[in-house]
């Protein structure tokens, strides 16, 4: 069972983005107390982080939650995005599975176990009517509600394609170079790292 962090990790860069996007054009408060708290985990001042562009604070942003000392902002932010963005999705969910809300995606009372055959029926639903990286978002969201999630969600998402999120392409093959002529034996270059991200003094 994916992380929150994890599942920013593994979503398209574009649908990443859009999240603190919408936080930032519709839930402004949501979105300066996120930049805060990533800020300070950071052990950065926010002020660094707002003096940048909209686009550079969101690709900031978007970078930091990626971290693992970010799961705990990266749930409260792909929490708060679905119940205020998606409720649609969230509706249809619940209702499908007969569990009661508060008519805007959130459940109190959800049971302890989920009929297999209903939350298909609802899922494949979902998928006719949603994005399918929204709907796989949704419900490994929807699983860390538990600490080991609901089985039949997880089943359903092993033997679901669209309930997965793609695996990072391998890296490419590197022919092995020829061998150095002898006058340069010995002379090794060290590999090219990424430079690392540098934030504002």
């Amino acid at each position: 069972m994916k992380q929150a962090y994890e599942i920013f990790q593994k979503m398209k860069p574009e649908t990443a983005a859009s999240v603190f996007q919408y936080l930032r054009d519709e839930q402004r408060d949501v979105y300066k107390a996120s930049l805060g708290s990533l800020a300070s985990a950071r052990k950065l001042r926010p002020v660094v982080v707002q003096r940048k562009s909209v686009g550079e604070q969101i690709d900031w942003l978007v970078k930091s939650v990626k971290l693992r000392g970010s799961g705990e902002i990266a749930t409260q932010v792909l929490q708060l995005w679905l119940l205020k963005g998606h409720q649609g999705l969230l509706t249809g969910f619940l209702d499908g599975l007969g569990i009661k809300h508060d008519g805007e995606g959130a459940a109190d009372d959800i049971p302890d176990d989920i009929d297999a055959k209903k939350l298909k029926k609802t899922v494949t639903d979902l998928l006719k009517n949603h994005d399918a990286e929204l709907v796989c978002i949704y419900l490994h969201i929807f699983q860390l509600q538990r600490e080991e999630g609901w089985p039949e969600i997880t089943a359903l998402i092993e033997a679901t394609p669209e309930l997965q999120f793609p695996e990072a392409a391998p890296a490419p093959t590197v022919a092995a170079p020829a061998a150095a002529p002898a006058a340069e034996a010995g002379t090794e270059t060290e590999p090219e790292t990424a430079a690392e991200e540098k934030d504002e003094a």
